[in-house]
């Protein structure tokens, strides 16, 4: 287990790291658990990646150089946060604001209220 453990340690950054191992193994091995949760973005247990997918719970990332920055994934619903220049609008009139942001969602597109969902009007 000892070699398994330093080998794990000797690992650069992945997109993802599979174990093929039992809730009794995943318990009695904390140490090498540990090693390779640090080198991966999506931690997978008794399975293998799938395909990217544009949703909310798809999550890419980690230590370099599975991603050249580990706070953002590129994939996935969040993989925008990557790519975009945040800009917030204060004090603007709603008849000012871009189509994205107006009240009545001109554009019928998905958009975050309160942290949901939705493509309803404000």
């Amino acid at each position: 287990m000892m070699e398994m453990i330093e080998v794990a340690k000797q690992l650069e950054g992945q997109l993802t790291s599979t174990l093929m191992a039992t809730d009794a193994d995943i318990k009695q091995n904390d140490e090498l658990v540990e090693a390779v949760k640090n080198i991966c973005g999506r931690f997978i247990l008794n399975s293998v990646p799938t395909g990217v997918e544009v949703c909310l719970s798809m999550q890419h990332g980690g230590p370099f150089p599975a991603s050249s920055d580990s706070r953002f994934t590129s994939v996935g619903a969040d993989g925008i946060k990557r790519f975009a220049r945040p800009i917030a609008f204060q004090n603007w009139s709603n008849e000012l604001l871009p189509d994205e942001l107006k009240n009545e969602n001109p554009l019928g597109i998905f958009r975050a209220v309160n942290n949901e969902p939705t493509k309803s009007a404000v």
